[in-house]
């Protein structure tokens, strides 16, 4: 599959650099541009017209999502992942009007970055190999408008979660608390990559809140709940 051109928006010189490292260790990802203004950020997206834009919100000379609708009404064929640290309710609504692929609050975890790349590749895999469009399709492809009973239940695993483990996983968190991956993995006996997969599939079907807390070496981690 051809690499996932991927450019960085991104006002903070020591967040994007961050970002860039993670953008490095992800499969099949291109960094093709990082941008630290607006202003930037379109003659990039015009020269460079990166699949994929990680954006921020507070931008020096203006608002991210003021681009967002921008590439809407220019037709853009870039997907957006919005990455900020706007909590506001009324930014939220302005994203989903806006077709933001995904919405990652700061501060950026690895992992919740992996997971939605994975999920864009695989979107743009399912997309790539339809010839003509049935509900079900669709259903897969724009999940938000799917019947909200079926994607809590999805009629069919995807690959890498089995049910067997996935029991196993909500009986953990079953018994209450706020549980990291890796103490999960160990409570059920596999590693902490297996387990936060399992994790961030429950997530994405809301039976589990994440959260990111702090250690006391200051690392941001994410732990689950119910």
């Amino acid at each position: 599959m051809t690499p996932i051109r991927l450019l960085i928006i991104e006002d903070d010189r020591k967040i994007a650099e961050i970002q860039r490292r993670f953008v490095e260790r992800l499969k099949q990802v291109e960094l093709c541009g990082i941008a630290h203004t607006l202003a930037d950020a379109r003659d990039q997206i015009d020269v460079l017209a990166p699949d994929l834009i990680l954006l921020d919100v507070y931008l020096p000379d203006g608002n991210g999502l003021e681009l967002l609708r921008e590439l809407r009404a220019s037709d853009s064929s870039s997907d957006v992942i919005l990455i900020t640290a706007a909590k506001e309710v009324e930014s939220l609504r302005s994203a989903l009007r806006g077709g933001v692929f995904d919405y990652i609050l700061k501060p950026l975890v690895f992992e919740r970055l992996e997971e939605a790349v994975s999920r864009y590749r695989d979107h743009l895999r399912h997309l790539s190999g339809l010839v003509q469009v049935a509900q079900k399709e669709v259903d897969v492809l724009l999940p938000r408008s799917s019947d909200a009973s079926q994607s809590k239940r999805p009629e069919r695993l995807p690959k890498g979660i089995d049910s067997i483990t996935l029991d196993k996983i909500r009986e953990v968190v079953a018994s209450g608390g706020q549980w990291s991956a890796e103490e999960v993995g160990n409570a059920m006996g596999a590693s902490r990559t297996t387990a936060r997969r399992y994790l961030e599939f429950l997530v994405g079907l809301e039976e589990l809140t994440a959260e990111v807390t702090y250690g006391s070496v200051g690392r941001p981690e994410r732990r689950y709940h119910r």
